[in-house]
């Protein structure tokens, strides 16, 4: 597996993980009756580092990977 397409599912585990931390902080906050600390855009920034691998996997395996003759396919 290139290096592009094990970031994948990597940033989808990291990004689930804090958005669970998250979410988990601010139901413990509200349930004490503190102020929750305010919200990160998590989701957004996880599809962002997923998009960007994404497209660098494209780009390698029609691209790149073709003209090293590089196929382990």
């Amino acid at each position: 597996m290139c290096m592009f397409c094990a970031a994948i599912p990597a940033a989808a585990a990291i990004g689930a993980n804090l958005n669970a931390k998250q979410k988990a902080t601010q139901r413990a906050a509200e349930e004490a009756g503190t102020e929750p600390p305010p919200a990160k855009p998590v989701a957004k920034l996880t599809l962002a580092a997923l998009i960007a691998p994404a497209i660098g996997s494209v780009v390698y395996h029609t691209v790149i990977s073709p003209i090293w003759g590089l196929t382990f396919f």
